[in-house]
């Protein structure tokens, strides 16, 4: 009997975390009355951080869950986490809990398949249970429900579904925790909300689900969503918001239709001008929702015009909810003194990391009178005859106080060959200090790209706020089927809210110290599109905006930087906010972008009757160049490396593998070297990006390579591997089909490496088919066990010194 269950003991020891879960713990939950609807599986809720090495772009792991519980379909409840039995009970806590925090879950459990430990979130406490204890899907949500102290009415609205048809997509993991937890705070009677997410992370998508539910449960039963563009209201009503499209309307020539429930509209149109203020149509308790997207934009600032609307119409039944990817907080502006804490936030960098948003190289562009300044000679007189105020002209003055038409035709230079050298059909944002700029930006570029340009003329434009044609275009350039227009100038009119998917080229030629402006920038990039190949974007900075990456108040990762040595005058971040002026005026529009430019876009603007000076300069005879330039890149802690690529793989080498002994061991112990491989990647290390960049490498295989970069082995290529192991007559040891198998196998390695050797499916490639099926030339080697005996050891005479 004793010798029996030691038996047992020892069978259950050598199971697979697989066999344990099978066998213990799916069985454990299933007897608690969780059944398989509930219960999700291997549940991977990230994609998986994308990770850039030169050209080269691979997925990190996705972060997964053994068991996520469902309460309901949008309520996941506990998280159970397994591991071998080989490991304590509880060695999965850890892990669970750091999901369950992302995951908003409230109870966590790890099993090694003999017991459970809970992890209660709502108590801190943890305690052992049995497998036959394990909680059934009502104890959890009683203990949830008291925790909370949830009415009937609480209950029923938290627990309402979200819209879902079939096709439809669903939220993600975080879009979930932000509808769920706006819903729980409007359940417990808040009637200011604010969210904070990503630029391209789906706020509206998570808007309209947080509308529909409030609505579908009769709390909230008209709805005012409120926007600044009306590109956005009409995307929005369009897309996200179509399930609306028989109660819903659009406010328009500022009248107001209230046989409606879901109501858009344009801060501007409803505030009015000269006192006029059209929402007044309403009464105050006609709305009992208010959605705010681009909460940033003015709407909490207590003299803007939008805040009356707010005022208004701020009953007591009536919620605000705020939608930004960027709360402003300065001394004119609160979004949180307005809306409170945000109940929610999704960052960049999380949304980086999880592998939901594109991450980002940048490209630091030095330009010598940028570094140096320029100072006209005395009495220098610029092209349109005005005599130059003598004085040092710097980065903040250019294409503002002076215009150098060389720096402007470099930096054109600087994106063309940027663009043929990558994808000249790469959708492209060029961002200038103004409208003239823009206009004067797109000409440069037409003259460099004459032969695009002459096929259509749409290839680039400018799109700015004074511009009807190029407006009328928007939708083209952010159509991810169409090609034109592919390049676009603009100064202020693209930095937010434009859903620029396909965007793979942003480039900076303005002065910007906002961090608001500069998040919203950077967020024309961040969504991601394999399918039309936008895994990554670069950002092409000719004006050193990107030293506000190195800001505690931005939390992006970039996973590249290429800067050229800098020097000059280097803008303060806490240097005062722009101008009003170069601000996006209420109506959405641009203006004139700039008080310097109080007419026209011929640069002749006169500073004032009887002044005697121009307001701006235009030289076209100062030489102008570019500085040589360096990488740097960033490492998985988001620290700069100042290495070369060489250098950054060797040390993230080593700090997996503390010398060369502890690496072999390593190889030699591993079944499929690709486990190895995969770890490295997690670490940053793209060993192909090293082979696209130095030739010297490119015939190394992962093994040779790791070693000579990390350890300073001296490298054998993959064909003197190859035949070394010929000459040694390893392989003559077999006779017939199982020797021309393994000299095909060998030729396999010499062209494609070691990964090829790990899986039998490899006998289904054409150089085998002479042979037979795979199961007739596994029997050549006495069966499976002896053709995984023969690779291995081919491995390792691969790999013998």
């Amino acid at each position: 009997m004793v010798r029996g269950r030691l038996n047992d003991l020892k069978s259950k020891k050598e199971m697979t975390e697989e066999d344990i879960k099978n066998r213990y713990i799916t069985p454990a939950i299933q007897n608690a009355g969780w059944s398989i609807e509930q219960m999700l599986f291997e549940h991977s809720f990230t994609d998986g951080r994308v990770i850039v090495r030169g050209n080269i772009t691979t997925r990190g792991r996705r972060k997964r869950a053994d068991y996520l519980l469902m309460h309901k379909k949008h309520l996941p409840i506990a998280i159970v986490e397994a591991k071998d039995n080989k490991q304590g009970v509880g060695a999965g806590m850890q892990q669970g809990i750091s999901y369950a925090e992302l995951l908003d879950v409230p109870f966590v459990y790890s099993s090694n398949g003999d017991a459970f430990v809970e992890h209660d979130r709502t108590t801190g406490k943890e305690r052992a249970l049995q497998l036959d204890e394990f909680p059934t899907e009502d104890e959890l949500w009683t203990r949830y429900v008291n925790w909370k102290e949830l009415s009937d009415k609480q209950e029923k609205l938290i627990e309402e579904p979200y819209y879902f048809q079939l096709g439809d997509k669903t939220p993600r993991y975080y879009q979930r925790v932000a509808i769920n937890r706006t819903l729980d705070a409007v359940s417990q009677g808040q009637n200011r909300i604010m969210l904070v997410m990503a630029t391209g992370t789906g706020k509206t998508y998570t808007a309209f689900q947080i509308i529909y539910r409030l609505w579908k449960a009769g709390l909230k039963k008209r709805i005012l969503f409120l926007a600044d563009r009306n590109i956005l209201v009409d995307q929005t009503m369009t897309n996200d918001f179509k399930p609306f499209e028989k109660v819903m309307t659009k406010i328009e020539n500022r009248k107001l239709d209230s046989s409606y429930e879901v109501f858009l509209g344009l801060y501007h149109q409803l505030a009015g001008e000269d006192g006029e203020e059209p929402f007044r149509q309403f009464k105050p308790d006609f709305f009992d929702l208010i959605v705010i997207d681009e909460a940033h934009r003015g709407s909490a600032k207590e003299e803007s015009r939008w805040r009356r609307i707010l005022e208004y119409f701020d009953g007591p039944n009536t919620t605000h909810i705020g939608l930004t990817a960027t709360p402003k907080e300065t001394k004119d502006t609160s979004n949180i003194l307005y809306f409170g804490e945000p109940v929610y936030t999704y960052s960049l960098k999380q949304g980086i990391d999880d592998g939901f948003l594109a991450p980002y190289k940048v490209v630091r562009v030095g330009i010598d009178r940028d570094l140096e300044g320029y100072r006209p000679e005395k009495g220098k007189t610029d092209i349109y005859g005005n005599e130059i105020e003598d004085r040092d002209y710097n980065r903040k003055d250019f294409d503002k106080k002076m215009i150098i038409d060389g720096r402007t035709e470099i930096v054109a230079k600087r994106i063309t060959e940027f663009l043929k050298k990558t994808d000249r059909f790469a959708k492209t944002i060029v961002f200038c200090t103004n409208i003239d700029h823009a206009e004067r930006m797109r000409s440069a570029l037409v003259n460099l790209n004459s032969d695009l340009y002459q096929e259509n003329s749409k290839y680039i434009m400018r799109i700015t706020g004074d511009n009807e044609e190029g407006k009328a275009q928007l939708d083209n350039f952010i159509d991810r089927a169409l090609p034109y227009p592919t390049i676009v100038t603009t100064s202020k009119l693209l930095t937010t809210g434009v859903d620029a998917k396909t965007c793979k080229l942003i480039v900076l030629d303005t002065n910007i110290e906002s961090m608001t402006e500069f998040k919203q920038i950077i967020g024309r990039g961040t969504r991601l599109d394999p399918e039309y190949g936008k895994e990554y974007f670069t950002i092409l900075d000719f004006r050193n905006v990107s030293r506000l990456f190195a800001d505690p108040e931005f939390d992006g990762d970039p996973v590249q930087i290429i800067e050229v040595p800098s020097g000059g005058e280097i803008p303060n971040p806490n240097d005062p906010e722009p101008n009003p002026g170069d601000e996006l005026s209420p109506e959405g529009t641009e203006g004139n972008d700039n008080p310097d430019f109080p007419g026209g876009n011929d640069g002749r603007f006169g500073g004032g009757e009887g002044s005697g000076r121009a307001s701006v300069y235009r030289v076209n005879d100062v030489t102008v160049q570019i500085v040589s330039e360096r990488v740097q890149y960033y490492d998985k802690d988001g620290k700069l490396i100042t290495e070369n690529l060489i250098d950054y793989t060797k040390n993230n080498i080593r700090n997996e593998y503390a010398d060369l002994a502890t690496f072999l061991r390593s190889w030699k112990s591993a079944d499929k070297k690709v486990a190895i491989l995969e770890e490295l990647v997690e670490q940053g290390v793209l060993l192909d990006a090293l082979r696209d960049q130095y030739d010297h490498l490119k015939e190394l295989d992962d093994f040779d390579l790791i070693c000579h970069l990390a350890f300073d082995q001296p490298a054998l290529t993959k064909s003197e591997r190859a035949n070394n192991v010929k000459k040694r007559g390893y392989i003559y040891q077999y006779k017939d089909v199982a020797r021309e198998v393994l000299e095909i196998l060998l030729d396999k390695y010499a062209d494609e490496g070691i990964n090829e050797l790990d899986s039998t499916e490899i006998l289904e490639l054409q150089e085998f088919r002479k042979f037979g099926s795979p199961l007739k030339i596994v029997k050549a080697f006495g069966g499976k066990k002896g053709y995984n005996k023969a690779v291995k050891n081919l491995k390792e005479e691969i790999y013998i010194s």
